[in-house]
C-alpha cells in the first residue's frame, strides 16, 4: 500500500483478505456471542411485538424471491430479503447489542446480512464468523469516524450499519479487494435512516437495520456483477464523511485495522430498552435495593447524565411499547415502581399504570456538563430521588451492566437467549442452539443450525 491509498481501498483489502486464522480467539468468541444474541433478539420479537414480526415476515415473503436464506419465524427466501426481515426482527424488542463509541446495534445489521449470504451459499460456521467479524470491524470504524455529530439527524445503526452489511456480504461472496471497495461505495450512496422516531417509537426504528442489511447485500451483489460505484466514498468532497458529519475523523477508519479488534468492545443489553437508559436503570434499581422507596411518596426524580440523553431520549411520550423503551424517564420511573426492568415493563398495563405515570410526571433528565465529558468512554448517570419530607436518595453508575467494562458472562448471555427463545423453541432445541452457536467454528454447514428457526408447522 502507498501513502495515498484511500480508506476505501484499505478497508476493501482488509475485508477481502481476512481469514479465520487471522482472527484472535477473543474476537472469534465475541462473534459467536453476537450471533447468539442477535438470533435470540429476533426470536423474542414474535412474543414481544408480534405485529411488527408479522410485518417483517410478510414484506420479505411478498416478493416471492427464490433463495436459500432463512427468515426467523418464516420460510426461505433471497438473502437480501432475509437480511431485511431478520434485521427488523432483531431490533423489534430493542434488546440488541451495541458498540458504544459508534453507537450502533451492529448485530441486528451484520448478523442477518452475513447469515443470509453464508446460508444461501452453503458455507460453514467459520465462514460466517469471518463475514461477521469483517462486517463488525467496518461498521464500528465508520460509525466512530462520523460520530458524535452524525447523531444529530442520522440513526447510526441504519446509516453506518449499511457499510458493515456490505462488508459482511462481500466477504461471504468471496469478492476480491476491488469489488469489495465497490460494494462499500454502493453502501455509502444507499445509507439512510433518520432519528425522527425517538418521540413516537414508530416502526421506522426497526425497519432501519433491516433495510441496512438488505442494502448491504444488494451493494455486494451489484459489485459482484461488475457495477461501479464511487471509488473513494469516504474521502470524496461530496462523499460520506463530508455529508454525514460536521467533524469527521477519517483516521479512525483504518487505525489499528487488523490489530485492534472492535468486536471485542461489543456490549450486550440486559434490559430491553435504549442503551442510554441502562445506567439510569441500574442506578434506580440500586436505590430500590438499598431503600425500597414508596412510589407514592416520591416527590421528584432527577436523572443527571450526559447531554445526548437530554437531547434525544428524554421524551415522556411513553404511550406505546417502543416509545416507552426509548424514554429514559419512563425506564427510570418503572424501575422505581416495579423494582425490575424486563419485557413486561414495556407493555400497556405498565406504561398506562397510574403509579408509574405519577412517578414519570415527576422525573426529569438533566444534562450534566461533568458527566458529559465522560461520554462515550463511560455512559454515566446519577439518579437522585427526593421523597416527601425532604429525604434524598441517590445512586450512580458509570458503566451499565453489559458494557465491555461490566460485561455479561457467557452464562448470563445464554440465560438471556433462553428468556428470548423460550416461547418459540422447545427447551431441548434452545440448549442445542446455545451450544452450537458458541461453537460456531465447528459447523460444517449452517443448515442444521437454522432449520429450527424457521416457521413452525
Amino acid at each position: 500500500m502507498t501513502a495515498t491509498t484511500s480508506a476505501s481501498e484499505r478497508l476493501g483489502s482488509f475485508v477481502a483478505g481476512l481469514r479465520y486464522e487471522d482472527i484472535p480467539r477473543p474476537a472469534v468468541e465475541q462473534a459467536c456471542r453476537m450471533f447468539l444474541d442477535a438470533i435470540g433478539c429476533a426470536l423474542a420479537a414474535w412474543r414481544e411485538d408480534p405485529r411488527k414480526a408479522g410485518i417483517a415476515r410478510a414484506v420479505a415473503e411478498e416478493f416471492a424471491a427464490k433463495g436459500g436464506a432463512s427468515i426467523v419465524g418464516g420460510g426461505v427466501t433471497h438473502p437480501a430479503l432475509a437480511a431485511l426481515a431478520n434485521g427488523i426482527l432483531a431490533n423489534a424488542a430493542d434488546n440488541d447489542d451495541t458498540h458504544k463509541r459508534a453507537l450502533i446495534h451492529v448485530g441486528s445489521v451484520v448478523v442477518p446480512a452475513a447469515l443470509a449470504v453464508c446460508e444461501d451459499r452453503g458455507l460453514s460456521g467459520r465462514d460466517l464468523i469471518v463475514a461477521m467479524v469483517a462486517g463488525y470491524e467496518v461498521t464500528a470504524r465508520v460509525g466512530m469516524a462520523v460520530m458524535p455529530t452524525h447523531y444529530r439527524f442520522w440513526h447510526s445503526t441504519a446509516t453506518n450499519g449499511t457499510f458493515g452489511a456490505a462488508a459482511a456480504a462481500a466477504r461471504a461472496m468471496g469478492l476480491d479487494a476491488a469489488a469489495t471497495q465497490a460494494a462499500l461505495g454502493f453502501a455509502g450512496t444507499q445509507a439512510a435512516g433518520l432519528n425522527a422516531f425517538f418521540e413516537t417509537g414508530d416502526d421506522s426504528k426497526s425497519v432501519h437495520p433491516g433495510k441496512a442489511g438488505m442494502n448491504g447485500v444488494l451493494a455486494a451483489r451489484l459489485a459482484a456483477l461488475g457495477a461501479t460505484s464511487p471509488p473513494d466514498i469516504f474521502g470524496h468532497p461530496k462523499g460520506y464523511l463530508a455529508a454525514y458529519s460536521t467533524e469527521p475523523d477519517a483516521a479512525v477508519l483504518t487505525r489499528g485495522l487488523g490489530e485492534t479488534w472492535e468486536i471485542t468492545q461489543n456490549g450486550y443489553k440486559p434490559y430491553p430498552s435504549i442503551l442510554a437508559s441502562h445506567s439510569p436503570i441500574g442506578a434506580a434499581l440500586e436505590i430500590v435495593a438499598r431503600h425500597a422507596p414508596d412510589p407514592a411518596r416520591i416527590e421528584s426524580v432527577a436523572i443527571n447524565t450526559y447531554a445526548t440523553v437530554k437531547s434525544h431520549f428524554s421524551s415522556k411520550q411513553a404511550d406505546s411499547t417502543m416509545a416507552s423503551r426509548l424514554s429514559v424517564p419512563y425506564c427510570v420511573a418503572v424501575a422505581l415502581v416495579d423494582g425490575k426492568v424486563g419485557q413486561p415493563q414495556f407493555q400497556p398495563d405498565r406504561f398506562q399504570d397510574a403509579r408509574v405515570r405519577r412517578v414519570l410526571d415527576r422525573t426529569e433528565v438533566v444534562a450534566d456538563a461533568e458527566l458529559t465529558k465522560l461520554y462515550p468512554e463511560k455512559f454515566p448517570a446519577r439518579v437522585v430521588v427526593r421523597m416527601q419530607g425532604g429525604e434524598s436518595l441517590q445512586a450512580e453508575m458509570m458503566y451499565p451492566k453489559g458494557d465491555p467494562q461490566n460485561p455479561l458472562s457467557n452464562d448470563e448471555l445464554a440465560q438471556k437467549f433462553r428468556d428470548n427463545a423460550r416461547d418459540y423453541l422447545p427447551a431441548g432445541d434452545v440448549e442445542k442452539f446455545i451450544s452450537a452457536a458458541m461453537d460456531l467454528s465447528s459447523a460444517a454447514t449452517l443448515a442444521e443450525l437454522t432449520r429450527p428457526l424457521r416457521a413452525r408447522s
